[in-house]
């Protein structure tokens, strides 16, 4: 694999981290706003959490997760539908060479707030915390 002249690390780069937070952003704002002619999409609240993008910028993962936590089921199945229209709204707003092919994921980290939560209220937790 050969190494980014840029970036050492394990993680995302500086620019994948900027390309994916102005892809969230127009994203939230086309989705915000219903620049999207389609009724099961436009009848939605839609979070999107974080975007990841690829090393080279040509794949940006969203993770969405309807307001409420219902219809997960079909958040991801519609925006999948749309993502031409989604693309080529992001393309005209960021000021990049290549807009990227979008991805979409269910983002789960509310669940896991939630069970973390519930575990750290259990009594036999709570008991081995007020010891220390």
């Amino acid at each position: 694999m050969a190494k980014n002249k840029f970036h050492d690390g394990p993680g995302p780069s500086q620019r994948q981290l900027r390309v994916g937070e102005l892809v969230r952003r127009s994203l939230s704002d086309i989705l915000a706003r219903g620049d999207i002619h389609d009724p099961d999409l436009a009848r939605m609240s839609i979070t999107v959490g974080e975007v990841t993008v690829s090393p080279d910028l040509k794949i940006a993962t969203a993770y969405v997760c309807p307001l409420g936590g219902q219809g997960s089921g079909e958040v991801t199945a519609l925006l999948a539908r749309n993502k031409a229209e989604l693309r080529h709204q992001i393309g005209k707003t960021l000021a990049l060479k290549f807009t990227p092919d979008l991805r979409f994921r269910l983002d789960e980290t509310f669940d896991r707030m939630d069970e973390t939560r519930r575990l750290f209220a259990q009594d036999t937790v709570q008991r081995d915390l007020d010891t220390e």
